[in-house]
């Protein structure tokens, strides 16, 4: 069996520590999982810490790892602004580009569905791989057209998932999360389960994709010949409304749900660190800070779609991945998951 070696750019993330999940799992392959903090080695991985934003940096560190035969690119750097985006994540991609150029095989980036302008507004659904661009600034896109033009003796894939969830701590795009600290807390308020968003929103068909699924379809894409230089869309595989689901959460967190309130959670949740820190106490949960289980602005992103949310998967299972997931399961196997880790009640 051929030995393949991985290096994960942005292994702590959900998207990339789920990846590193799955690849540990596989006999061929070998990890070296790079983020800012790096991490703690363990039998199957090993963690380099590294400045991306540093092109010295990033060379010195990974110009040398000639064993490497495939990048899988999930870092990223947030700006206030999608404007102020672009420059450093095309930057920190370029970077890792010009250091394993000489020796890898194929580099994977990870995408979104904002190459579609699924952020701006409402947009073509089901969004397809082929639709056209819309106008720039679009950090996505202009990473992929790197790939593209530096692509010869490499080749590339563009993975696109919906909104992902799964087990990250400290990440700024979590929805999982979001879901879960904003039901834990609203409880321990003696208060019901409200949905945050806007009142459009809540009736909207849209759709998600689990982390794990992700890392299963991103390996595929990597290693599958007829994907080569091919961008896909990775989702669980079904719809649904925030109106049917919104109940069955609540449920899980044994809550009585009452009618959406549209609010801002990075503004009202801003003061709520001594309420968690109060929890932590009482209920003896594992010593995560506030700010590691917040990600708060990204929720109230996500919950500000009045707008129909999602791709057409069919391109990944015409080129052979059939796996699907069913997203109420999803949300409560993970709920349950931060259970068993102790990061909520």
């Amino acid at each position: 069996m051929e030995q393949k070696v991985a290096l994960v750019i942005g292994a702590n993330g959900v998207i990339g520590s789920n990846l590193i999940d799955h690849l540990s799992t596989l006999e061929d392959w070998r990890i070296i999982g790079v983020s800012r903090r790096g991490g703690e080695d363990t039998s199957n991985v090993r963690y380099l810490a590294v400045d991306l934003l540093d092109p010295v940096d990033t060379k010195a560190k990974l110009g040398s790892l000639t064993e490497v035969t495939h990048v899988f690119y999930a870092a990223y750097q947030d700006r206030p602004t999608w404007a102020e985006l672009v420059a450093p994540n095309v930057e920190m991609l370029a970077n890792v580009v010009d250091a394993v150029d000489p020796f890898v095989q194929h580099i994977s980036l990870m995408q979104g569905y904002k190459v579609y302008g699924a952020h701006l507004g409402p947009f073509k659904t089901p969004a397809r791989e082929d639709d056209p661009g819309h106008m720039p600034p679009e950090f996505n896109v202009s990473q992929q057209q790197l790939l593209q033009q530096r692509a010869g003796k490499w080749t590339w894939s563009a993975i696109r998932p919906s909104v992902v969830c799964g087990f990250a701590l400290g990440n700024p795009m979590n929805l999982a999360m979001v879901i879960a600290i904003y039901a834990a807390m609203s409880k321990e308020l003696g208060l019901p389960l409200r949905f945050p968003g806007k009142p459009g929103a809540y009736g909207t068909l849209l759709e998600m994709t689990d982390a794990g699924l992700l890392a299963k379809a991103t390996v595929w894409a990597a290693t599958t010949e007829k994907c080569a230089n091919q961008a896909f869309n990775i989702n669980n595989g079904d719809l649904f409304r925030w109106t049917g689901m919104w109940p069955k959460i609540a449920a899980f967190f044994d809550m009585d749900v009452a009618p959406p309130l549209q609010m801002q959670l990075d503004v009202v949740m801003a003061d709520k660190e001594p309420l968690w820190n109060e929890m932590v106490r009482r209920y003896d949960l594992a010593s995560h800070a506030y700010k590691e289980v917040s990600s708060w602005r990204f929720g109230d992103f996500v919950f500000s779609w009045d707008y129909d949310f999602f791709a057409d998967g069919s391109k990944a299972r015409r080129f052979g991945f059939h796996e699907f997931i069913d997203t109420e399961r999803m949300f409560l196997d993970i709920f349950t998951d931060f259970r068993r880790r102790k990061v909520i009640p």
